[in-house]
């Protein structure tokens, strides 16, 4: 294939997101996922989990769609859908039985942010978090808690937080009481609070410090919840039960590394998802004994989601070199090659895993000899450079999972190394707290400057040909990387979406992100404004000299357009050379096909000048 065929066909293989989990019904018989690269934009789909038929479109639009939840009575499944990824979105209902008709449940187009989606029992009402004032119509800070009337429209407010923050609220199998988080206390924090759905006991449920972060998820029996809590060194787990002050932890262990656990429908137990050095690993936990059973794999990422009759499972796997699938597997023996996919996604596709380029660990030591780990792809011919590829976040982490982007690069003779730096998730919890010793633009951005390094002695890098590039914190490390490091480490990079001032990231972001700079930075601008100033790139720009590609979504409501206004002047008045592309119909990220097919080449053409 020549390299735009290779594009094509990384762009027509249908993919989903390692953070878009898929959702099995509550009666097992269906299992319904977002799926990428399916068409011009993002579409939902369901399959049968025995296997029976192949997986069925419910919608087909050219907007982005996203699934947000299954209805009680597994006929249909609630679905969001914005404008050019503006993240104002829409809520609508598919039934599985009229796939395709999407019935809109909230207003088209709101001037606010809709969280979650969750149709009561009865089918009457519709239970969300919205940032609007419910007499004013007016776009507020916080996220209010609504019970919405599905025949007349009337927007009960049930709960109202104090201050922004994102919440998701989650409605028990009953409809009769609603889990929601809170951070009024701290902006590191996160309380859990419970409401019942008329909206008359509102109270705090679960608070073990102003800045400990704690979650909640329902058992399916809308009794009991499973909680999660920060603890100095890692995060424990347990189980509540309705109408109790008790709380019985189940696992305790700070060599474990949980990021979240949750009990499937017709399920005695829970799934406990972990991370290992950047790795999922799951285990099955009987809630009431304390037996705990770990999933054996030797390649990939599985996460079981639900048991079926016959005695296997269904989950959801997924490797650098198999785009996300959802399998039927055995239990005790859950080999990748007797997996059966429900997705059939290899049938839709002209490639195959020979030609997509393996996640190799690569581990080296920071400045202040903190332990890092990445991935790096390598290409079957000699490197023509390096380019460094720096996940968002920055409290995620890349994991070992098929990205176009990248696979394209190493197609076109790029080494790629994709560092997770400190902050990351998927390394423990100190790893991830690390970040906020120094705030944004501190040691995680000497981990990324000595991973190249360490490239570099290594002999896989060389000089004045290595690249950066990433989206959202990715797109911040790349303007660090291109104002503060000499171009024998960065001789390039293309920050896409970007934050380049955080002064006015902080004033311009959705107002729900904004406690999460405060815990990043160690407050507001107002409160440590010589910090704010010494972490924004803005202020560097007059030391650039590798070449400099700008790419930005003209909607992105998370790091906005103003972001590349304010640079580009202090780049013009200081004489600094850039090339721009930006996407007007694009929000946080370039998700649309036609989007990322000229952005990819563009990107390639652009490393391949820079290195020359």
């Amino acid at each position: 294939m020549n390299p735009e065929e290779y594009l094509d066909a990384l762009l027509t293989l249908p993919n989903i997101d390692d953070e878009l989990i898929p959702q099995v019904s509550r009666d097992g018989r269906w299992v319904a996922w977002t799926w990428f690269h399916t068409g011009p934009t993002t579409d939902v789909f369901v399959a049968p989990t025995d296997g029976s038929t192949p997986p069925i479109r419910l919608t087909n639009t050219n907007q982005n769609t996203f699934l947000i939840s299954w209805t009680p009575n597994s006929r249909a499944v609630i679905v969001e859908q914005d404008k050019d990824g503006n993240e104002r979105a829409q809520l609508f209902r598919v039934d599985l039985a009229k796939p395709l008709e999407m019935i809109p449940l909230t207003e088209a187009e709101p001037n606010y942010f809709i969280r979650g989606g969750s149709l009561h029992p009865r089918e009457k009402w519709l239970v969300y978090g919205a940032n609007v004032h419910p007499e004013s119509g007016v776009e507020t800070e916080e996220t209010w808690i609504y019970r919405q009337d599905l025949d007349s429209g009337e927007r009960v407010p049930l709960a109202h937080p104090k201050k922004g923050g994102y919440t998701v609220p989650k409605l028990n199998a009953q409809g009769t009481h609603i889990l929601y988080t809170r951070n009024d206390l701290h902006p590191a924090g996160q309380q859990i609070w419970l409401v019942d759905i008329d909206g008359k006991d509102d109270r705090e449920l679960f608070n073990f410090g102003d800045a400990v972060k704690t979650f909640a998820v329902w058992h399916p029996d809308g009794q009991r919840a499973l909680v999660l809590t920060e603890t100095p060194t890692h995060r424990k787990l347990g189980i509540w039960e309705l109408g109790s002050a008790d709380l019985r932890w189940l696992i305790d262990d700070p060599a474990r590394d949980i990021q979240t656990a949750f009990v499937p429908a017709g399920c005695n137990e829970a799934i406990v998802v972990e991370n290992q050095q950047g790795r999922v690993r799951c285990s099955f936990l009987d809630i009431k004994q304390g037996n705990e059973t770990s999933i054996s794999i030797v390649e990939g990422n599985l996460i079981p989601l639900a048991p079926m009759p016959d005695g296997k499972w269904v989950g959801f796997y997924y490797s650098a070199r198999q785009p996300g699938d959802i399998v039927r597997f055995e239990r005790e023996n859950p080999e990748p090659e007797k997996f059966v996919s429900l997705t059939q996604v290899w049938e839709r596709t002209t490639l195959s895993r020979d030609q997509l380029a393996p996640a190799e660990d690569f581990r080296w030591h920071s400045s202040d000899g903190l332990p890092v780990h990445g991935w790096l792809y390598r290409p079957s011919v000699k490197a023509r450079g390096t380019i460094v590829y720096v996940h968002g976040g920055p409290s995620y982490h890349s994991p070992d999972y098929l990205n176009a982007q990248i696979q394209f690069f190493v197609r076109q003779g790029f080494n790629v190394l994709d560092p997770n730096y400190r902050g990351s998730t998927g390394y423990g919890l100190p790893f991830r707290e690390a970040i906020l010793e120094d705030g944004w633009g501190g040691r995680e951005q000497d981990d990324i400057r000595t991973g190249i390094e360490t490239l570099i002695e290594a002999g896989i890098a060389q000089q004045r040909k290595v690249g950066i590039t990433g989206t959202s914190y990715g797109g911040y490390s790349s303007w660090w990387a291109i104002t503060h490091f000499p171009t024998e480490i960065a001789a390039a990079a293309a920050p896409i979406c970007g934050m380049t001032d955080l002064v006015v990231d902080y004033e311009t972001t959705r107002p729900d992100i904004r406690p999460y700079s405060e815990e990043m930075m160690g407050g507001t601008p107002s409160q440590i404004p010589g910090r704010y100033y010494d972490r924004s790139p803005l202020h560097f720009v007059q030391n650039i000299q590798g070449k400099l590609l700008i790419v930005q979504g003209g909607q992105d409501p998370n790091v906005t357009p103003k972001n590349v206004d304010t640079v580009v002047k202090a780049l013009d008045m200081h004489g600094i050379a850039y090339e721009l592309l930006n996407f007007e119909h694009e929000g946080h990220g370039i998700h649309k096909v036609e989007n990322q097919r000229t952005l990819y080449l563009r990107l390639v053409e652009f490393f391949e000048r820079a290195f020359s």
